[in-house]
């Protein structure tokens, strides 16, 4: 059995193959809005039987054939039992799987817990209001997620929880990134589980403090509950010439160098968006740029695989091709504008020039630069009217990756006198310069 399976699912053949593994049955926790799910892809491969949740009410239903899954039903894979919670909260159809050895125990002893229960955390209620529009659904999810809570707790203390993400996800605000914990652990360690008999309380705390979620996260949500092509195999892509990639800087498609920030400065492509491969490569492309752009990739060689894989598990299917050497492209590069954190430390309690900060709101409420205006990278585009066009612009963030993605956004909108502090925050700490925390 598969759980929240990724789109490109050539990963869970090969495991099923390596160890003389049959695969006989997909599910998922709920409807994802951070990935495109593979159970789909991962049904039409195998001919499993694809097991999704029922719950939820009418508007969360999955619009194309399954097996319907309520809580209390039971799924038998030989000695193992996998019992259904429904745990609704983070969404209203989210499910919880009890794994029971029925020869070794006659409890659960491990739950799957998708985006439910996190190490350390729990899931976000706020998603379907502020990433789907629905209004009045976060305080709704966040009383269901608090019920949910309260249900699970009454398990054993010893049940291990396996969640669906660690740091780093947009899903939750305070994930760790150990990969497992026990209900103990959690009952002690996360602040969700403090407030017992408090459900406002649990609700205040639960919707203060959200990252703001991707644009692509409403994107998600539809194509995960709709019918869509599957996509079985990892697309290869055509490595481009000069001429192709020529004709398509001329037809207006999207270029995006995913290479090192410190290689972009030094040349790239006018016009090109900078979002630097890494493990958030796929949620800054989904926030960034728009499903129905056609894109040109610059990549390392041995990197256009990888980035494929990352694109195709959000849906982003539309990649022209790939530039592997700039070089032989013949093309006039342009540099990037850099400052030093002295340089920008001369700007500083003067009028001279607009720092920007583009990381998330806590962040810069955190800490920041005295006199930086924030306004976040994923919220930089609405805002393009705040941007000076009488003084020079800085922009900066906590590593420099978000800095290079805004400047080059920035650039692409037309606004030309702006420079980029590619160091970290950090920096300014080792220096001793003050940053200021927002009262």
């Amino acid at each position: 059995m598969v759980i929240d399976p990724k789109r490109d699912m050539d990963v869970y053949l090969n495991i099923a193959k390596t160890n003389n593994f049959k695969i006989t049955k997909i599910s998922e926790t709920h409807i994802h809005a951070d990935f495109l799910s593979g159970a789909r892809e991962l049904a039409a491969a195998t001919n499993a039987d694809l097991l999704l949740s029922d719950e939820g009410g009418k508007n969360w239903q999955y619009q194309f054939p399954h097996k319907g899954l309520k809580d209390g039903n039971i799924i038998s894979l030989g000695q193992v039992e996998v019992k259904i919670m429904h745990t609704p909260g983070h969404t209203p159809e989210s499910i919880t799987f009890l794994v029971v050895d029925t020869k070794v125990f006659t409890t659960p002893k491990r739950a799957i817990t998708g985006d439910f229960i996190f190490v350390g955390d729990v899931g976000r209620p706020d998603l379907l209001e502020k990433a789907a529009g629905q209004i009045g659904s976060q305080e709704i999810g966040a009383k269901q997620l608090f019920a949910s809570i309260l249900k699970f707790s009454k398990l054993s203390d010893d049940v291990e929880i396996w969640a669906g993400h660690g740091a780093g996800s947009f899903c939750g605000k305070t994930l760790s990134n150990i990969p497992h914990s026990t209900l103990k652990d959690e009952k002690l360690n996360s602040k969700a589980f403090e407030f017992k008999n408090d459900e406002k309380g649990f609700v205040k705390y639960i919707l203060e403090g959200q990252p703001s979620p991707p644009k692509y996260f409403a994107v998600m949500k539809q194509m995960n509950k709709e019918k869509r092509p599957l996509l079985i195999e990892v697309p290869v892509h055509q490595k481009l010439t000069q001429q192709a990639l020529q004709k398509a800087i001329e037809n207006n498609l999207l270029i995006i160098d995913t290479r090192n920030k410190n290689m972009i400065a030094e040349g790239h492509i006018p016009g090109s968006l900078h979002i630097e491969n890494g493990k958030s490569l796929a949620t800054w492309i989904g926030s960034l740029v728009d499903y129905q752009q056609q894109l040109v990739l610059i990549a390392d060689d041995d990197t256009t695989e990888d980035l494929t894989r990352k694109l195709m598990r959000i849906g982003m299917d539309n990649i022209y091709g790939f530039v592997t050497d700039l070089d032989e492209m013949n093309m006039e590069l342009e540099k990037s504008n850099l400052v030093t954190s002295t340089e920008v430390q001369k700007h500083l309690d003067k009028n001279d020039v607009q720092i920007i900060d583009v990381r998330t709101e806590n962040e810069y409420g955190n800490r920041h630069i005295r006199g930086a205006e924030n306004i976040s990278l994923t919220t930089l585009k609405n805002n393009l009217h705040k941007i000076s066009k009488d003084r020079p612009v800085i922009v900066h963030c906590q590593s420099g990756v978000r800095a290079a993605m805004a400047y080059s956004l920035l650039k692409k909108s037309g606004i030309q006198n702006i420079k980029m502090f590619s160091g970290g925050i950090n920096e300014w700490t080792e220096k001793k310069i003050e940053l200021v925390k927002e009262n």
